[in-house]
């Protein structure tokens, strides 16, 4: 019986789905930057054998250029060996730009139900407080929670 990696796997080594091991090859570039830089990336795509990244947010393409050369002499030294299908060089060059396209978030509105809980206290409990004051309040409070429960 086959696991779930090995049907992926025999799915992609099929030609009509060999564009999927295109984007297996670009997460494994994606994973060589940092994940701060990760996080920013909006998606990414290869064109006329160019790699581009496309960012959400200026510092996420700033850092890139700043790691971009160190990235492109690793690839070129060494093509990582999760991904066997990126040996035949799928892209020349690694270039990036800023999308200023706001993301489309799908607001649900859901409707709160305000839950209300029967008192659970009687007010049959034993006053025994010398201060006048705090008396009078703890007993006001009594006579409001034995109000409550003979209404409910």
């Amino acid at each position: 019986m086959k696991n779930a990696s090995q049907i992926i796997n025999s799915i992609q080594n099929k030609p009509q789905f060999s564009k999927l091991s295109y984007y297996k090859c670009i997460d494994i570039v994606q994973s060589m930057f940092t994940p701060p830089v990760q996080k920013m990336v909006n998606f990414a795509y290869i064109k006329n054998k160019t790699l581009f990244f496309v960012f959400n947010h200026p510092v996420g393409k700033q850092e890139f250029d700043n790691n971009i050369q160190s990235i492109k002499s690793a690839l070129n030294y060494h093509m990582p060996d999760e991904c066997v299908d990126c040996e035949d060089k799928l892209f020349d060059d690694i270039k990036a730009f800023v999308t200023h396209t706001p993301k489309k978030t799908i607001h649900v509105q859901t409707k709160e139900i305000k839950q209300t809980y029967k008192e659970r206290a009687s007010g049959n409990v034993h006053v025994d407080i010398k201060n006048e004051k705090l008396n009078s309040l703890v007993r006001s409070i009594q006579e409001i929670i034995k109000a409550k429960n003979d209404t409910d």
